[in-house]
């Protein structure tokens, strides 16, 4: 099986990443039939868990989305476990230097490439391994997350290590980690400055720069900056943006009939 995110990476398009936190198959089925290329369950701040993870894989595994997993950490347990779940890619919170971004490819990649231990109980096919061993290194993505000013300082020496696909930039904690609001949609020139290195960064070495936004509209613009993978809230909140206008609408066209008590 060949990483169709990966293949359209590396032909230089843009992957638009669907995010789930809702801990359901039945969510994830929804979100998979929505038109994204790939869907990313996030054990991190989502309200996930192994066992959802895996349930969220089973329902979208008849749709043509590509699964990948926000680990909670850089630790090599969880990483070969979601991996072995049937992960296509890890994205990893808070990797802020070389020796973190080895750390998170040695997780990630079988020998000689890595120390990844073997075992993919779902990744292959329930026993048939051969296959997804052989070519696991050249399919799963390994994309470290940069999210403080020592992983901007340090952005070249993380590039650089073997096995790295690319990058995805957190704007919350990144606008934090400079003393500025947790918020998504970032107009600060400063930090706008800083997207336009990691773009310049990631594409000489033939990698891309991926970014989470608030907003369908921001994820286009930055499309445009140069990000070649972009995700759009996640599931909960697109729910509620959705339910809330549907509701707003409503409340609107029906008068004070409808006004709420």
């Amino acid at each position: 099986m060949h990483n169709k995110v990966k293949q359209k990476l590396k032909a230089g398009k843009a992957v638009v990443n669907g995010w789930l936190a809702i801990p359901s198959g039945f969510s994830a089925e929804v979100m998979a039939q929505s038109g994204w290329d790939s869907v990313t369950v996030d054990m991190q701040h989502g309200v996930q868990d192994y066992l959802s993870m895996v349930q969220c894989f089973h329902g979208m595994g008849a749709q043509p989305v590509t699964p990948l997993v926000r680990v909670p950490w850089n630790e090599p347990g969880i990483i070969g476990k979601v991996l072995d779940g049937g992960a296509w890619g890890v994205i990893c919170p808070m990797v802020n230097n070389k020796e973190e971004a080895k750390r998170l490819a040695d997780a990630c990649l079988y020998p000689p490439a890595g120390k990844r231990s073997n075992g993919p109980i779902r990744a292959g096919a329930y026993g048939e391994t051969t296959s997804y061993q052989s070519t696991a290194n050249d399919e799963v993505l390994v994309i470290p997350m940069i999210e403080t000013q020592e992983a901007i300082d340090n952005i070249g020496a993380i590039l650089d290590v073997p096995g790295i696909s690319g990058i995805y930039v957190g704007p919350s904690d990144l606008g934090f980690s400079l003393g500025m609001a947790p918020i998504l949609d970032r107009e600060e020139p400063k930090i706008l400055g800083i997207y336009e290195m990691l773009i310049r960064e990631t594409s000489k070495r033939g990698l891309f720069a991926g970014l989470h936004n608030g907003s369908p509209a921001y994820a286009a613009r930055m499309i445009g900056m140069g990000f070649r993978f972009v995700t759009i809230g996640n599931d909960s909140s697109l729910m509620m943006k959705a339910a809330k206008a549907a509701v707003d609408e409503v409340r609107k066209g029906a008068g004070a009939i409808a006004a709420r008590d």
